[in-house]
């Protein structure tokens, strides 16, 4: 979306304003992969009907000319108890996707356990927390830390070393 605007809007820079409704329609209009239907659609449960249509006489809308209002109003109903199905089917496309996603993702995930006894570094939190003396240089981990009991779930009880090795040098930990 945001690449579309930004294409529309280099083009015409000035005309900003009336591109960015255009944008958005276009973008309202437009089956989406993740949902396999339009936002439109899945509001109002029925397609948008386009100037274009109106002004060229589409095929749908002389149909819908043929409707008494009574006949129109049955079928609108219709389409409106179908918004909720459209709208679980659509979140169920993006389940499917998101699930996809995961899968590849964990393809190049590697588990990693430790065992009692072991050295371990812990990430610092909130990660991308800055010291007032280090700025940007500051540190991400700390420790060592020597493992103590292994918890269920990768979880681990772990006590700072009193000693901690450095290049194969023991340093006292400050």
């Amino acid at each position: 979306m945001i690449k579309l605007i930004k294409k529309k809007i280099e083009e015409n820079p000035r005309r900003w304003h009336e591109i960015l409704s255009e944008a958005l329609l276009a973008h309202r209009i437009s089956r989406h992969g993740a949902t396999k239907v339009t936002p439109f659609e899945l509001v109002y449960g029925q397609e948008a009907v386009l100037s274009v249509e109106v002004n060229l006489d589409a095929y749908r809308l002389a149909k819908q000319n043929d409707l008494s209002a009574v006949d129109y109003y049955d079928l609108m109903m219709d389409n409106i108890d179908e918004v909720s199905d459209k709208r679980l089917q659509a979140l169920m496309e993006i389940k499917k996707d998101k699930l996809q996603v995961a899968i590849a993702y964990n393809k190049k995930v590697r588990a990693k356990s430790f065992q009692v006894g072991e050295l371990v570094w812990k990430t610092i939190l909130p990660l991308g927390t800055k010291s007032n003396k280090f700025g940007k240089w500051s540190p991400s981990w700390e420790g060592p830390y020597k493992i103590v009991k292994v918890i269920f779930g990768n979880s681990y009880m772990v006590e700072r070393c009193k000693e901690s090795v450095f290049h194969g040098h023991l340093m006292e930990d400050t």
